[in-house]
């Protein structure tokens, strides 16, 4: 019965320090601002969309895109997305319609998992540009390319190896436990 307790014991302790031990999972980047900002009304088309988040982005070529979709469903960006830290740019063509432009990002945070949304501008009086054509620098496939094929799949580490992990080191502790605190007891 001694035994048996001791072995539970070490099991809860081994748990409670698996828990205190535990990291907290990181935390995805987030958009703090944006240039130009959400919902405003501009006379003029901007020259570049900055997007800035709270942590750095990661960099690399095909990680991160910036769309700029007209009122006419067209794409307006002039380029491929830059990243300077936590700063995401990307040009923009000069505007043609009236009306309201969606800005939707895509970027891979610090952390490796993806972080996407939207932000809409208007744009007051129509512009003479003409739209980005499959092809163009920057140009985004929104037909569901070879990113439809790991939409859903964020990139973190399945819970199998947290899981997995978190019995190794239970086992190892008990193990341990036991080795140590198996003699013979005094009476």
């Amino acid at each position: 019965m001694r035994k048996f307790a001791k072995g539970l014991s070490v099991l809860v302790l081994t748990a409670l320090g698996l828990f205190a031990l535990a990291s907290p999972a990181l935390a995805h980047n987030s958009l703090t601002g944006s240039n130009p900002a959400d919902k405003a009304v501009l006379d003029a088309g901007p020259a570049e969309i900055v997007l800035t988040f709270d942590q750095p982005v990661q960099e690399g070529e095909g990680l991160n895109s910036v769309a700029v979709t007209g009122p006419d469903g067209e794409q307006w960006q002039g380029g491929a997305a830059t990243v300077a830290s936590n700063v995401v740019t990307v040009p923009v063509r000069d505007l043609g319609p009236s009306g309201t432009y969606t800005i939707g990002f895509r970027i891979v945070s610090a952390d490796g998992h993806p972080v996407s949304g939207e932000l809409t501008f208007m744009l007051s009086k129509a512009g003479d540009g003409t739209p980005a054509a499959e092809g163009d620098a920057g140009w985004i496939d929104t037909n569901g390319g070879a990113d439809s094929e790991s939409e859903g799949a964020d990139g973190g580490v399945p819970i199998w190896v947290w899981l997995a992990g978190a019995v190794v080191l239970l086992g190892a502790g008990l193990f341990v436990a036991l080795r140590i605190g198996g003699g013979k007891q005094p009476e």
